[in-house]
């Protein structure tokens, strides 16, 4: 019962929440996210464009030059690992999947540099699958309020999941990351501004 009134305010609170991340389809979502990895999504969004106006699908960017990409994308953390992520998962998407992202998240690992958060990310945003997406943000929060004691993502994704039905995973990640930008930040959280601060036991502990 707490968990669902804390999902009322938390909708109420932040009744635009959605991906920060600038996309147009499925792919620029999926490169989007690769791209996401310990930097901010703003920072994501200064690179994608020019990015995209030169690979605008797999197989362009499955015929890049790791080179090339690295330079457009020089200014996010992990430039280098990031560049080979993202030509090899183009040329994965054209060898295997005729040059679309696939809607299973059995696949959606397979590919170079994605691993569960970023496939039901993609699989929430692009295709409306329900999942949990235990970013930074959903972790931090959820423990906060005692949804589970535990930071392996893992293990976050199940409780977070057991509290609310599927279709409200996605918007509620959503919400919940926005609520963990703009007021549960990580080092000053905001408790007396927060809407839910009588209901989570952090701040009252």
């Amino acid at each position: 019962m707490t968990a669902a009134l804390i999902g009322s305010r938390l909708a109420a609170a932040y009744p635009d929440a959605r991906c920060d991340l600038d996309h147009r389809s499925p792919f620029e979502l999926l490169v989007a996210v690769v791209l996401s990895a310990q930097t901010t999504d703003a920072r994501v969004n200064q690179v994608t464009p020019e990015l995209f106006a030169r690979y605008p699908d797999a197989e362009h960017l499955a015929g890049a030059e790791q080179d090339d990409v690295e330079e457009i994308i020089s200014s996010l953390g992990l430039y280098r690992s990031k560049a080979r992520s993202l030509t090899g998962l183009a040329r994965a998407l054209v060898a295997d999947h005729d040059g679309r992202v696939p809607d299973s998240l059995d696949e959606l690992v397979k590919l170079p540099g994605v691993g569960r958060k970023t496939a039901n990310v993609v699989l929430g945003d692009a295709f409306g699958i329900p999942g949990i997406t235990p970013d930074t943000h959903v972790i931090r929060v959820s423990n906060r309020l005692g949804w589970v004691h535990s930071t392996k993502p893992d293990d976050v994704e199940r409780a977070v999941g057991a509290l609310f039905p599927p279709g409200e995973w996605v918007v509620l990640c959503h919400r919940i990351i926005w609520h963990g930008r703009r007021c549960c930040r990580a080092r000053t959280p905001a408790c007396t501004a927060c809407p839910v601060e009588d209901l989570c036991p952090s701040s009252q502990a």
